[in-house]
């Protein structure tokens, strides 16, 4: 989960940090496969090479494939500085039938990194929610895929998430928290006040500076632990909670 100013300038530590860990994905799935694509797509790449698709929806309303070209460009450049090997896909669902685009699903299934630029926040939950695009996200998140947002794309991965109209339900892979993106345009204002009044009990809120994001770890017994990447802070609030808990990049937060 990123805080937005994604793929851009500054944006590299959180860019390397999700390569690398995509770059783990896809040496699970090729170790899985032996030698065979389990996953039913073909790509023409070699043996490890990480599968990148972006997916552009929170832009629908915009220019979905500037979104998804920056994406493209951003993931390629510092693909080429780390040395790693990548096909990047671009899958442009902006509606309900191209949620359901047999390729689209299939490019997604197969994914070790899919990517979730920003836009608007209630985009994302409208259009991908029970769609056949959702369950193959999932499907490549329970293989060991990553699944990464920025922005209105971070906000649409957690459980709760907010538009200027009200309070929406997100897609909920990660539970028990909202996100508060661009967090350091937003800080000490009344933001925490006006989302308690919309989100529902028990959940904390986790504010993201720009060109800064979480990638989460497992952590066994500790519930899901996430580690810090970026020239920014990832800012904790436990539901209730007027102080946060902060982590800077390289350091550990241990979420819901």
């Amino acid at each position: 989960m990123h805080g937005g100013g994604e793929n851009v300038a500054g944006d590299e530590r959180f860019l390397d940090a999700l390569l690398s860990a995509a770059g783990h994905a896809a040496a699970r799935r090729a170790a899985a496969a032996g030698g065979a694509d389990v996953t039913g797509h073909a790509v023409e790449a070699p043996p490890g090479t990480i599968r990148v698709v972006i997916v552009p929806t929170a832009a629908a309303r915009g220019r979905p494939e500037r979104a998804a070209e920056m994406g493209r460009a951003a993931f390629a450049r510092r693909a080429a500085v780390t040395g790693r090997s990548v096909a990047i896909e671009v899958a442009p669902i902006v509606d309900a039938a191209s949620a359901r685009n047999p390729t689209h699903v299939a490019g997604l299934r197969a994914a070790d990194l899919i990517h979730l630029p920003g836009g608007d926040p209630d985009v994302i939950p409208a259009i991908l929610g029970d769609s056949p695009a959702l369950e193959a996200i999932e499907a490549a998140w329970q293989r060991g895929g990553v699944v990464a947002g920025a922005s209105a794309g971070a906000m649409a991965l957690a459980e709760w998430a907010w538009t200027p109209t009200g309070g929406i339900r997100g897609l909920g892979l990660v539970r028990g928290l909202a996100v508060v993106p661009h967090y350091d345009d937003v800080r000490r204002t009344a933001w925490q006040r006006a989302l308690d009044d919309l989100a529902p009990g028990g959940i904390g809120y986790l504010g993201l500076d720009e060109r800064t994001g979480v990638i989460s770890e497992p952590a066994h017994d500790q519930g899901r632990r996430w580690r810090v990447a970026g020239v920014g802070a990832a800012w904790w609030f436990a539901r209730g909670s007027d102080r946060p808990v902060v982590g800077w990049d390289g350091e550990l937060l241990i979420l819901p």
